[in-house]
């Protein structure tokens, strides 16, 4: 008769010898390594941001005597305060966040109804216009008839000339089509069956399980909205269009002139630093989109398809 606790002794044994296989150096320094150079790699990245919000609360002497590093010396909020009393910067500020909330919508919208059918096995000629798709991702018309064509659409100076052109992008069209692609064919046959057309089938069934991917393209359409100048300097002559990011390069172009100073003084009213006044402009720019990104983070890790099929 065979004894259990002998064997459930054996299994502890071999556990714990396994438990207690030694350590490599090798493994020990190749560790070591990556953590070094992620932690390296990532402060490079993250010392921009903290040096230029570090500017833009520090004193005028701590930024002339190279003090300022990454934490703010000296601080203060005139720099800040300057920047939110400028009535031209929070009209650049609007026009922006109508180009991101607008235009990142419509950009969406186009993109699904675009790559909806053309996922479609059924549907005919589209590989044709995948072709017409694709030439547009290695050929462009170029920069004067870009501008000639809106220019006989009739956008020219309208907020319109900054959405239209780039209205679907054929990158990301290729993305949701691939998406679309991998959904399971007995969802559609279920939803025919039951008597769902395509529109109701599209909005009940195919963008819900497309959190995830409409999310992601609609974050990269946002960032390239709100970081896009030169559409705006291409397209736009008055001044009461210009979105936030050609007020910033305007501010940097006067920054390098000698009677910089004087400008900027007489347009808003205090005694400031070329280095804080660009600094607090940066900041004033950057904070609102780097605010979407957790919002949206959810959905990156979400398992798009899971609880979609049962069965």
């Amino acid at each position: 008769m065979v004894d259990k606790r002998s064997g459930d002794n054996n299994s502890l044994v071999n556990n714990s010898v396994k438990r207690r296989k030694p350590i490599r150096y090798q493994d020990v320094l190749f560790n070591i390594f990556n953590y070094g150079f992620i932690i390296f790699f990532t402060f490079l990245c993250v010392f921009p941001f903290l040096n230029q919000f570090a500017t833009a609360f520090s004193g005028e002497y701590a930024i002339q005597t190279g003090q300022v590093f990454i934490w703010p010396v000296d601080f203060q909020l005139d720099a800040i305060k300057a920047v939110l009393i400028d009535s031209v910067i929070f009209r650049a500020l609007l026009v922006t966040i109508f180009l991101a909330v607008v235009g990142t919508m419509l950009n969406v919208i186009f993109t699904v109804i675009t790559a909806y059918p053309l996922s479609r096995r059924d549907l005919k000629w589209k590989v044709p216009v995948i072709n017409f798709i694709l030439i547009t991702m290695l050929f462009s018309g170029g920069m004067i008839p870009s501008f000639l064509l809106v220019k006989e659409m009739g956008l020219l100076n309208t907020v319109w000339a900054l959405i239209v052109p780039g209205l679907v992008n054929a990158f990301y069209v290729f993305i949701m089509m691939s998406f679309f692609r991998s959904m399971p064919d007995e969802i559609r046959e279920s939803a025919t069956v039951d008597g769902c057309s395509n529109l109701k089938y599209i909005l009940k069934f195919v963008l819900p399980l497309s959190k995830a991917s409409l999310a992601t393209i609609g974050l990269f359409y946002a960032v390239m909205h709100w970081n896009s100048y030169f559409a705006a300097v291409l397209y736009i002559d008055n001044p009461d269009l210009y979105p936030l990011q050609v007020k910033l390069r305007n501010i940097l172009l006067l920054s390098q002139m000698d009677t910089s100073m004087e400008t900027l003084q007489q347009e808003l009213g205090l005694e400031l630093i070329q280095e804080s006044l660009k600094a607090a402009t940066i900041v004033y720019s950057t904070v609102p989109i780097l605010l979407v990104y957790p919002w949206l983070q959810k959905y990156f890790v979400k398992g798009v398809m899971i609880g979609s099929v049962k069965g």
